[in-house]
């Protein structure tokens, strides 16, 4: 029985839509914040919800939490921020990342909030780390000093380790949950969808001149919603960590599904491999591309078997996804027709 409300931050993102959707389906009353209130009629016509109520808070600045706070039973903390391309200086992410985290901790506290459910990432798990011939689980933490952890894997692990580490300290009667996704690919919601999905969208526009050695986990946007309203709702989780992925899947297989689903319509899907050269050279006009290059032939597997048992999550079939994803870009006019 849904009693209490739920502060979602970040609410005009990818993945806290859907968050914010299902808390809707299953009776909670939920409050989302922006940082502009001048989207809220955007944000509301997005997600379907005309009474949706949003108010303003930033992740840098103090003004607004203790408003958002008053009143809330759980936050669900999505908002963080995330990149089109690799910024001159890390610190533009990893700051707003890890002080967003600890503003939207330090307010909870103080509200008297039950349980804080965070969106940290697979990058916060397994990167640096080189070759590996066993999954990631949840006790694994990504490298920092490597040299293949880039801006955004710095900001989502050092973020999460903020964040626990202020729990520790500062957290007492209050609980926290973290959510590990990979690749958050589906339906979307409106013109406001997460840089993960750029890699069916660049294949449906023919973006690229072919396929490159890239790979990624994959994990239904759906499906990590509900995986943060059990992470919120079940008893007894203080302090855990679940990744949410499903396969691994290379560029070749998502074109292989696109190909097979969707015919004439993903005639711009190309067929042929790339040449890791080409992919570099990319790179240097696309600043998504070059954000990628050094994943090329890497194969990060990862087990959510942790959320299956703790909590009876699974993922629906990758090609679902996938196809789903296409047909909504496409619907919604986000790729060439």
């Amino acid at each position: 029985m849904a009693t209490g409300k739920v502060l979602v931050t970040g609410a005009s993102g990818y993945i806290a839509g859907f968050i914010i959707k299902a808390l809707v389906a299953d009776g909670w009353a939920v409050r989302g914040t922006i940082r502009n209130l001048a989207r809220a009629g955007e944000v509301r016509a997005t997600l379907g919800l005309p009474d949706l109520e949003l108010v303003a808070c930033d992740l840098m600045s103090d003004a607004g939490w203790a408003e958002a706070m008053d009143g809330i039973a759980f936050v669900q903390h999505i908002a963080s921020p995330i990149p089109a391309g690799e910024p001159r200086d890390p610190d533009e992410l990893i700051v707003p990342a890890r002080e967003g985290a600890l503003r939207a901790l330090r307010f909870a506290h103080a509200a008297g909030v039950k349980r804080v459910v965070m969106t940290s990432s697979m990058a916060a798990i397994a990167y640096g780390h080189g070759e590996r011939g066993t999954p990631f689980t949840e006790s694994d933490w990504s490298n920092i000093n490597s040299l293949e952890s880039y801006a955004y894997i710095k900001s989502k692990t050092l973020a999460e380790r903020a964040a626990r580490e202020w729990m520790a300290a500062n957290g007492q009667g209050m609980e926290y949950v973290s959510i590990n996704p990979a690749a958050v690919l589906g339906p979307v919601l409106g013109a406001d969808f997460s840089t993960s999905l750029e890699v069916v969208k660049k294949l449906l526009d023919g973006a690229l001149p072919g396929l490159p050695r890239l790979g990624f986990g994959v994990v239904d946007v759906r499906d990590v919603a509900a995986l943060h309203v059990l992470a919120m709702v079940t008893p007894g989780l203080d302090g855990e960590r679940f990744i949410a992925q499903g396969k691994f899947m290379w560029m070749r297989e998502v074109a292989d599904v696109l190909k097979a689903g969707f015919g004439h319509q993903a005639r711009r899907v190309p067929t042929r491999g790339l040449p890791n050269f080409l992919l570099k050279l990319l790179a240097n006009f696309d600043a998504t591309v070059k954000m990628v290059v050094p994943e090329l032939g890497r194969r990060r597997e990862a087990s959510a078997a942790h959320a299956l048992e703790r909590l009876g999550w699974k993922t629906r079939d990758e090609a679902t996804t996938i196809l789903d994803c296409a047909h909504s870009l496409i619907e919604k006019g986000l790729v060439k027709a």
